[in-house]
């Protein structure tokens, strides 16, 4: 969606000019040139400008400043989150940031652990991805045996039964639903009961300063900071928390998700 928001600053950006140029200068002139006769009004690019640069204005602001909408395409969230959600971005809470440089110019509060984040990954600088955050700057993760350790404490897991929901637009077969505590924070996470033999990310990293360390709630189908090469989220990556699912399309509409907040 990175074209989108370039399109949208040029698009404000022409419009507003054109607009500010006609006020200051051109309209002036073309009443001084004008006659009775030859009145036609504004030229069609100055109309399409006034009509359009306030809307436009209006939409950078909001999608910038406030709040940004994102569809879910992958079913790396689950249970949490599932493909085909869309859902909304709180873009102030962790500071405001610039349109397309996203460099932050003020600064209003920090993430926290367990807080669902939409972010740039260092490996896929054009793409939006989502994931929760697990550790923060200092602290000591360990991924084994499908528990998460936190500064050496491991974190505390209750069963809730095989999981019934959907993915993809299927039945997700053979994973297990699970409440995770995460630093006093619930959450619900996916573990496949029987899975092949296969990399599940196992290992122990120290958070840097400045950085993050995020997971998927389906936690064997999630490329997330145990895979990656450098293994941390920048600070500057985070483009917003998640904080509602405002309509689900997969397949057909989904009328029980809209509406629920995302914890």
């Amino acid at each position: 969606m990175r074209w989108f928001e370039i399109a949208l600053v040029a698009l404000t950006f022409v419009s507003g000019f054109i607009w500010l140029l006609d006020k200051l200068f051109l309209a002036k002139r073309r009443v001084a040139q004008a006659t009775l006769l030859d009145d036609e009004g504004d030229p069609w690019y100055v109309d399409y400008s006034k009509a359009f640069f306030p809307v436009l204005l209006v939409v950078l602001i909001l999608r910038s400043f406030v709040a940004e909408p994102f569809r879910i395409p992958s079913n790396s969230m689950m249970p949490t989150l599932l493909t085909g959600d869309f859902i909304l971005v709180n873009k102030f809470t962790y500071g405001l940031r610039l349109p397309i440089s996203n460099q932050k110019v003020v600064a209003l509060g920090e993430p926290a652990r367990g807080d669902v984040v939409v972010f740039r990954p260092p490996h896929h600088p054009d793409q939006d991805w989502i994931k929760r955050i697990v550790g923060l700057p200092g602290d000591t993760v360990a991924y084994r045996d499908n528990t998460v350790y936190l500064n050496g404490q491991p974190m505390q897991y209750q069963a809730i039964g095989i999981y019934e929901g959907k993915g993809n637009g299927r039945e997700m077969t053979g994973s297990e639903e699970l409440s995770e505590n995460l630093g006093g924070r619930e959450h619900r996470i996916l573990e496949r009961i029987s899975l092949p033999y296969a990399d599940q990310g196992e290992g122990e990293w120290v958070v840097p300063p400045g950085h993050y360390f995020v997971m998927g709630d389906n936690r064997d189908n999630s490329e997330d900071s145990r895979f990656w090469q450098t293994h941390f989220l920048p600070e500057e990556n985070l483009r917003g928390k998640a904080f509602l699912i405002w309509m689900n399309i997969d397949g057909g509409v989904d009328w029980s998700r809209i509406g629920s907040r995302i914890d």
